[in-house]
Parts: C-alpha cells; structure tokens; sequence
C-alpha cells in the first residue's frame, strides 16, 4: 500500500469544452459532479447527430463553462453568454452517437445551438444525456461490474499521477521543448505521491469510502497536443511521449493515464487535499 493525496479535480460537463476546478466533487457510477452538473453530462452534436471533440474542432478548448445550482452557463467566443435552466423541461429526445454508442440526449434549444454553431462554423446542436438509458461500459475492461458513463470517450473517471507529469516535462526539457500543463491530458483526479507512472500499476484506489478500480491505460490522441487557451495545437507532447510511452500498457497507442470506474461509495464526495490509498496489482 502507498500513501498519496488528491492534488487535483476537475469537472467537465460539456464535452470537449473547459474544465470547471473544484475543490470538491461528488462521485456517482457516472462520475464527478459539482453543484448538479455531471461530468461530460452535455455534448456537441453536428448534423447528423455525432459527437465532436477538440479531435476535429480545436476551438471547443476556447468554450468555458459555469454553473450555478440552477444553470449551465455556456460562454462561446464573440457570442453572448448562454444559459440553461438545470430544470427547465426537456426538448425533443434524439439518438445521438458517441463513438460506437448510439445513445439518447436531449435538445438544449436554438440559443445554445446557434452560438456554437456560429463560432465553430457549422451547424451543431448542444445535447444533454438521457439518465434514464445509461450507457454501458466497455466489459471486456469494466466486467460485469455494470458501470456506466455519460458522453465520456468510455469511462466515468479519468486519473493521472502528477509525477508522471513531471517526468514527461523533464523529458520535454532535455530535447529543448516547452512543459505542457495538466489540462492537456484532461483529467479528473490528480494524484500527488505516486512515483512516474505508477498509476499504470495501481488496481484500486481508495479514497476515504470510495473506490475506484483502475480498468484501462488511457491511449492518448491529438488532442494532447492543442494548447487549451488559444487551441493552437502542435507537436508536442505526443512526440516525446511516442518515444518512451508507446505500447508500454499492453493496449496500442500511448498511454498517459488510467480510466477508472467506481467499485464503491457512489453518492460520496471526493475532495482535494483527501488521503488516497493505492493498491498496486502485483
């Protein structure tokens, strides 16, 4: 067993847009949430109804998010401010499709729609997940443990030690390349007092009542490489890290975290600054 701490949250309700930091979460089979929100609870749509990313429109980097307990506040570039009532009825229910799932989301109306669709250059519609048809992890990874997730790429709980980090940036320096931030990586939980990658090694994590099992290495794409306040994307990390971080998880691609799902304690609350028990799988 090894001691360490939660150095870090963060929330993401609309997918692929800005983080909210919090101090302190709740943690639901689904994942975080902070004042009513879920984490990846809203996701862009485009005309046919499929999900985008920062993978095919970098300038969601550049969307930031509020809440209140009473609404999601959407602030997209050169438009107005948007808001939208957490209890406000439902619009039109629709299939929309999140990778291979095909799952269901509510319309968030023509205001939200028209400023993204504005500033991202096509038409694009904002959903909210249908609670009432949860989404199944992947089970050759999740079991039959039954987790679920909302619109996230396939688990409810992302985790990155921040040693490992600091190992990439040492990395970066020696080949005289910029440190990139966290918030490349887009985590949920950051964990400081781990050793550089030991995460990739850990098979639970207990957080005062909550467990989170470690299912799955997290293989990373292109979105590591857009810088989050001006969505200029580059090179850098995916560079450095394919040449030490490729293929190293036994999944293919490279790796740069852990996907975890809840094992126990949903309905709890994680907070930053709280122990964090790892035991490791060997």
């Amino acid at each position: 067993m090894s001691a360490a701490h939660i150095s870090a949250l963060h929330v993401y309700p609309v997918k692929g847009a800005r983080a909210i930091d919090v101090v302190e979460a709740g943690i639901a089979i689904e994942g975080l949430s902070t004042q009513g929100l879920g984490d990846r609870e809203w996701m862009v749509v485009d005309a046919a109804n499929r999900f985008i990313t920062q993978r095919s429109h970098a300038g969601l980097a550049l969307v930031g998010v509020a809440v209140d307990p009473r609404a999601l506040r959407l602030s997209v570039p050169g438009q107005r401010n948007v808001d939208i009532a957490l209890d406000a009825p439902h619009g039109a229910a629709q299939d929309v499709v999140v990778w291979r799932s095909e799952v269901r989301g509510f319309d968030e109306g023509n205001e939200a729609a028209n400023a993204l669709s504005a500033f991202l250059g096509e038409p694009l519609r904002l959903v909210r997940f249908d609670t009432r048809n949860p989404r199944l992890c992947n089970p050759e990874f999740a079991g039959d443990s039954g987790a679920h997730t909302r619109y996230a790429d396939g688990y409810p709980v992302l985790v990155i030690g921040a040693q490992s980090l600091c190992d990439l940036n040492a990395r970066l320096a020696a080949r005289g390349e910029r440190a990139v931030p966290m918030n490349r990586f887009r985590p949920n939980l950051v964990i400081e007092g781990l050793g550089a990658f030991d995460e990739d090694h850990v098979d639970t994590l207990a957080i005062g009542g909550v467990v989170l099992k470690m299912v799955k290495p997290c293989i990373r794409c292109e979105v590591t490489t857009i810088d989050q306040s001006s969505a200029i994307a580059g090179e850098e990390p995916l560079l450095t890290l394919s040449s030490y971080r490729l293929h190293v998880t036994g999944q293919p691609g490279i790796a740069f975290g852990v996907n975890a799902i809840v094992q126990a304690g949903a309905g709890g609350t994680l907070a930053v600054g709280a122990e964090v028990n790892a035991d490791f799988a060997f």
